[in-house]
């Protein structure tokens, strides 16, 4: 799954919405985490410092900014996403076909899920839907191609496996 990827989300900061900031600003720090090799609390930190809030005369996400974040949640998930790392990579790869294993994945789409997943994993907040909905718009800001709708089918089978008692019993497969 890789080709079709852009660089740096298309979107524009209006709209205030802080939590899907963070959520961009996670798959965007676990990607450079793998990517560096540096530890996640190097990058949460460089990511608090340089990349999170606006600029003067910026209001989009030029140069791997993310104008708007709610930055707890944004440390929350890289912390999660890095700590459970392997359970995370594990869920994951329980929903990814033999065709697709983890190191196949493009890395930006790995770091996604990766964030997504951690999201999904112990708790009931926020609702798996509304996780699977963010991350999938997110998936579209930084891909043109099949991968959201990967990335969509991905979480939803994970969000099933972790938090069955959301999803409906005619809706399980």
């Amino acid at each position: 799954m890789s080709g079709a990827r852009k660089h740096a989300p298309r979107r524009s900061s209006g709209g205030g919405r802080p939590r899907t900031g963070a959520r961009v600003a996670a798959v965007q720090a676990l990607y450079q985490s793998e990517h560096s090799g540096e530890a996640a609390e190097t990058v949460i930190d460089q990511f608090i410092r340089h990349r999170l809030g606006a600029l003067p005369g910026q209001d989009g996400f030029e140069d791997g900014r993310v104008p708007e974040a709610d930055v707890p949640l944004f440390a929350a998930i890289v912390r999660k996403a890095a700590a459970n790392g392997e359970a995370v990579d594990t869920v994951i790869s329980n929903h990814l076909g033999v065709d697709w294993p983890m190191p196949r994945l493009d890395p930006v789409l790995r770091a996604l899920l990766r964030a997504g997943a951690a999201e999904l994993m112990g708790g009931a907040q926020p609702p798996a839907r509304v996780v699977i909905n963010e991350y999938l718009d997110i998936a579209h800001g930084f891909f043109s191609g099949e991968e959201p709708r990967f990335a969509n089918g991905v979480l939803d089978a994970v969000a099933r496996s972790l938090r069955p008692e959301e999803f409906p019993a005619a809706g399980r497969a």
